[in-house]
């Protein structure tokens, strides 16, 4: 019988392609006593890793996912496991060649090397394609395969080698211990090993394993069909794995890739079909693997069909069959990305889940990273395992967003897209008054927030010649004219917006004040009443998280962050505050207001208001003020730019308070205003930074403009990094830029959404002395400037004001100005004042 360790480290679970190298990286920074435990046999125990087609597409949208990605083909390329063979992503629609070229454009952010390829130029490279299906391709000649099982056996053996790793395979995991909200043991069938770390790292299994410990994650199994034909004439002298470029044939969902003398076709364009993780069989019970289920063949007679279209004669030749066929389980997340890091409902709770071939070892060296206290290479927060809030985690809501994303994964998806399966769910205490006035929403951490309204359409003939159109189909899609309109309303009288998806933590505690200092870079130890912006940072003076924090009291105080954040940044501030402090999550107690404007002050002035307390006008100050027989906290501070007050509320009477402020604000001139004014035009106008965005853990306060002129005495984490950066000044300086010219080379004017590379003047990519190249973070309309403004990290030399630039967008170049670092509405800030 196989003996287990009686005390480890960290237990690992699951010997797939992330196990294996999370416990490779675990030796490299100096752990020990690790132990990797599977059920299955080694080396391959029956999980995704084992029937993955293993191909890797450089190109990601996601800076993130394709930076984990790069990662990952390094390590492969280090362990000789990787293979060049060249990909094509083919086009048999108008619709898909204009997706090749944003595609391409992408490529070019992030230094990939891409090419738009003729369907002759297709043919050239894949002899067997029928061209006159397609219209073009993209060709990424960086695409490569490579042999998962034998990376993980030698990142394995590695570990072994180290004297750091004990390998159990063959035996179960049955339980979890926990106590005191910790971690303690696992319970194996060959006995328990007691531990302050457990890893899920076990795929379509992991939801099975989180809930042993009562934790949950937001991942499911979902089958991806995929067959090998052969034997293939064409593909019989082959030396080695592959010699033609690998086809995806995106318009159809599908994708063919030589494997040795067959031919694998795999399919996303299938029915959805969920497996729940306690269905998947045992290795016993299995045919082939837990995970090679029995293939369905009336799922993908249609995809066949398509496949024989684009390469008839070798997919049509009588001597080639099917002779592999599986309903493959792979994992799926409600926004595709990874779940990677400590759980928010156990500590020492660790998932590295939901993780392909292409990334694996990019999450397995970040999670290692993470639990050995270091900022991970590669900026995964995007991939927090505790970013989803609770109703993020329903097994209902997972499965249903994985339904609706799997027959998305080829295709044309546009970056505003919105989701439409499980809405509404989480709805602001004024959805049904917005909902009156025609708010169009998008949804944020599944929170419905209204983005514009469709009753301020007469404000289109208002401001008429001002509203920056955009006649291009593809930057119209998800926005409206009515965004530029209700900012310029705002900017000439003020604006009403809902702001209730705020996460609103609250610590208090004897520690509060000390807990809080040691994260923020400002000074926090300021009278009741103060409202302080603030930046946390990560020990090399990244960004870990930006938000404000309201002292409500001595040992009180109030943390307002953005919904999409919310829950990593309650878990990184409760993590690190001392035993006599405790952190409180308050949001849905709270409907949030925003009232801004230069007629803000008479739309408040306005509303019946008693008590003794009067609205604060001292900026950075707040007040509870009564407004109709309800107590608001009213605190001064503006994210548009302008005069006004954040306003919360008890939820249940946000609607009071909204009705009294809509009546007084009429005859002010008083709108309903969206986020696309709030997040993005009047963001942009003023120059302000957003997390995820221009505030990231590669760039610092220096570079991204926000030092202060002095440093607290106080220490905060980051603090000894931030003061190095002062001394060493910036590498790039964030710039908002201005564009020149819209015109295309057909003349249709065209605006950039975000993530284009920023070019010099004679085309040449712009690339920091630490190797960071330059793209566009944010983009939206300036309609009070009249221009379409981007914000983007430039190397310094380029960042004087007024300096030429070019960007690309859809695989064309348009001048841009360097507007400076600073506001490019109201500079000197005093509208807000």
């Amino acid at each position: 019988m196989t003996e287990v360790p009686a005390r480890a480290s960290a237990v690992v679970i699951g010997a797939g392609i992330v196990g294996n190298s999370l416990v490779h990286h675990l030796a490299l920074l100096g752990w020990r006593d690790v132990v990797l435990v599977d059920k299955g046999p080694l080396p391959n125990p029956g999980g995704s890793t084992g029937h993955a087609s293993n191909f890797i597409f450089p190109i990601e949208y996601s800076k993130m996912m394709f930076e984990l990605t790069r990662d990952s083909t390094e390590q492969y390329k280090e362990l000789g496991v990787f293979t060049e063979s060249g990909g094509i992503e083919v086009a048999r629609t108008p619709e898909r060649m204009t997706e090749l070229r944003r595609r391409l454009t992408q490529a070019k952010a992030w230094g990939i090397p891409a090419e738009l390829l003729t369907p002759e130029g297709v043919r050239k490279l894949v002899p067997y394609l029928d061209e006159s299906v397609i219209l073009g391709g993209g060709y990424f000649p960086t695409v490569g395969v490579v042999d998962s099982l034998r990376a993980g056996t030698l990142m394995r053996e590695r570990a072994q080698a180290a004297g750091a790793l004990t390998v159990v395979s063959g035996v179960e995991v049955m339980g979890v211990a926990v106590s005191g909200e910790r971690v303690r043991a696992v319970v194996t069938t060959a006995g328990e090993i007691a531990t302050d770390n457990v890893v899920i790292c076990c795929g379509v299994w992991s939801p099975r394993i989180a809930r042993m410990a009562g934790a949950r994650l937001a991942l499911t199994p979902i089958v991806h069909q995929m067959i090998s034909v052969g034997p293939i004439a064409l593909f019989a002298g082959t030396k080695g794995e592959i010699s033609y470029p690998i086809v995806r044939d995106v318009d159809t969902g599908m994708y063919e890739r030589q494997h040795g003398g067959d031919m694998e076709v795999g399919s996303y364009a299938h029915r959805p079909i969920i497996v729940p993780p306690d269905l998947i069989p045992s290795n016993e019970e299995a045919a082939l693997s837990p995970t090679e289920m029995p293939f369905t063949a009336a799922d993908f007679d249609p995809q066949l069909e398509q496949a024989l279209e684009l390469m008839p004669e070798l997919l049509g030749d009588e001597k080639a069959g099917i002779r592999y066929a599986i309903n493959g389980l792979i994992s799926m997340t409600p926004d595709g990305h990874p779940l990677l890091g400590e759980t928010s409902e156990v500590a020492g709770l660790w998932a590295a889940a939901a993780s392909w071939i292409k990334e694996g070892p990019g999450c397995g060296r970040a999670l290692a990273e993470l639990m050995s206290g270091k900022t991970p290479t590669v900026d995964v927060h995007e991939a927090d395992a505790a970013r989803f809030y609770p109703a993020s985690t329903a097994t209902g809501f997972v499965r249903a967003r994985a339904a609706e994303s799997f027959n998305k994964m080829y295709g044309i998806v546009h970056p505003a897209e919105q989701y439409e399966s499980l809405r509404p769910l989480r709805v602001s205490p004024l959805h049904s008054r917005t909902a009156e006035l025609g708010a169009v929403c998008y949804e944020t951490a599944r929170w419905e927030r209204p983005h514009w309204y469709a009753s301020n359409e007469p404000l289109l003939d208002r401001y008429a010649g001002r509203l920056m159109e955009r006649p291009a189909e593809w930057e119209s899609r998800w926005w409206s004219p009515i965004i530029n309109a209700e900012h310029l309303a705002m900017r000439d009288a003020c604006g009403l917006v809902d702001l209730s998806a705020f996460a609103v933590l609250d610590v208090a505690g004897p520690g509060a004040l000390a807990g809080l200092q040691s994260l923020a870079v400002a000074q926090l130890d300021v009278p009741v009443g103060r409202v302080v912006y603030t930046s946390l940072l990560t020990p090399e003076g990244g960004f870990r998280a930006d938000l404000t924090i309201m002292r409500l009291a001595e040992r009180q105080f109030r943390v307002v962050t953005g919904a999409s954040t919310g829950m990593t940044d309650a878990k990184w501030i409760a993590d690190h505050l001392p035993g006599d402090a405790r952190l409180s999550d308050v949001t849905s107690a709270w409907a949030t207001l925003g009232l801004w404007g230069p007629r803000a002050g008479d739309v408040l002035g306005s509303v019946q208001w008693d008590g003794d307390e009067s609205p604060p006008r001292t900026f950075g100050t707040f007040a509870f003020i009564e407004i109709g027989g309800t107590v608001v906290l009213a605190s001064r501070i503006s994210y548009v730019g302008e005069f006004g007050w954040e306003l919360y509320v008890p939820a249940e009477q946000a609607g009071q308070l909204w009705d009294l402020l809509w009546a007084a604000g009429q005859p002010h001139g008083l709108v309903p205003a969206g986020i696309g004014v709030y997040a993005t035009t009047a963001r942009l106008e003023k120059g302000y930074r957003a997390y995820g965005a221009e505030l990231t853990p590669e760039y610092n306060l220096v570079e991204a403009g926000l030092t202060r002129p002095r440093v607290k005495p106080q220490d905060f984490i980051g603090k000894a990094a931030y003061l190095a950066q002062r001394e060493a000044g910036p590498a790039a300086v964030l710039c908002t830029l201005t564009l020149d010219s819209a015109a295309s080379a057909d003349g249709t004017p065209r605006y950039m959404l975000g993530g284009e590379p920023v070019l010099a003047p004679d085309g040449s990519r712009l690339v920091d002395a630490l190797g960071r190249p330059s793209y566009v973070t944010s983009a939206g309309s300036g309609p009070s400037v009249g221009k379409h403004l981007l914000m983007a990290y430039l190397p310094h030399q380029f960042a004087a004001p007024g300096a030429p630039l070019l960007v690309e967008y859809m695989g064309e170049q348009y001048p841009v100005t360097v507007a400076g670092s600073g506001a490019v509405f109201d500079p000197s800030g005093s509208r807000m004042r």
